[in-house]
């Protein structure tokens, strides 16, 4: 089985900025399937919980891996559904402020890598985009557009984020671009001048800035992540590519071990 067992400790980031170190210093591990964010300083804060239990799943549009273990995460949330769990979308922020050259190198590792993300996950890739001259690979705006759709239209979190995945993989569009959102709005009917107005507000911006850092506070290193939390503990159930079967068996075993 590919998931592991680790109680952490919840911590706080020391600055409310992502450095350019931290935008573009970004290592994914093909064996386990894990984009990995670099170190960080952190120092220990207490976190105050309002529920017995929940899941955290921490990743971002643009997180390649991401998108191959989207089928699994909305297994999981179903599943989470059926049982009573709150589960909760937290944007971790793979690139924010991008600032990668687009060389032929990094084209190639990113292609390269998303093969393997497809050979491992079956999920579907476009890989257009990298006959294309220049192009600025910052996941911010993914993440703040998945923030700004928790705010307005909560319900729909989850399946936008997995329509953001697929018009940028799939059908190879940008989603720095604010009409990269119409199509998707339309398709979940949310009114998209409403969702235009809150994402481009600074309230958003700031927002997004929190999941980064809350993402730190839970102690993720990198993308996917899924935790489990019963009561004041925490628990990484997933650090990388991980099957659905394994993350349920990952949480009754908690669940029993705690109960």
């Amino acid at each position: 089985m590919r998931y592991f067992f680790a109680l952490i400790l919840a911590f706080g980031y020391n600055s409310k900025t992502i450095s350019q170190e931290e935008q573009i210093l970004v290592q994914c591990d093909p064996i386990t399937g894990l984009c990995e964010i670099p170190d960080f300083e952190a120092t220990e804060k207490d976190i105050e919980w309002n529920d017995d239990e929940e899941l955290f799943y921490i990743g971002d549009p643009m997180c390649s891996w991401c998108w191959g273990i989207s089928p699994q995460i909305n297994a999981l949330e179903r599943y989470a559904t059926q049982e009573h769990i709150k589960f909760n979308l937290v944007m971790g922020g793979l690139r924010p402020g991008g600032g990668q050259d687009w060389s032929k190198s990094f084209k190639r590792f990113l292609e390269h890598h998303w093969h393997q993300v497809n050979e491992t996950s079956g999920q579907p890739f476009n890989f257009s985009i990298f006959k294309k001259d220049d192009f600025n690979y910052d996941t911010e705006p993914a993440c703040r557009a998945v923030i700004t759709v928790r705010t307005i239209a909560p319900d729909k979190t989850l399946t936008f984020y997995e329509l953001v995945q697929y018009y940028f993989y799939v059908e190879s569009k940008d989603p720095k671009q604010l009409d990269f959102y119409k199509v998707i709005c339309e398709k979940l009917d949310i009114d998209f001048k409403t969702f235009s107005d809150t994402f481009s507000s600074e309230s958003m911006k700031v927002a997004t800035q929190n999941d980064f850092i809350k993402s730190r506070e839970l102690g993720v290193r990198g993308f996917p992540s899924i935790i489990y939390r019963h009561n004041d503990q925490l628990y990484t159930i997933a650090s990388g590519y991980t099957e659905f079967e394994d993350l349920k068996a990952a949480i009754q075993k908690l669940k029993s071990k705690n109960d």
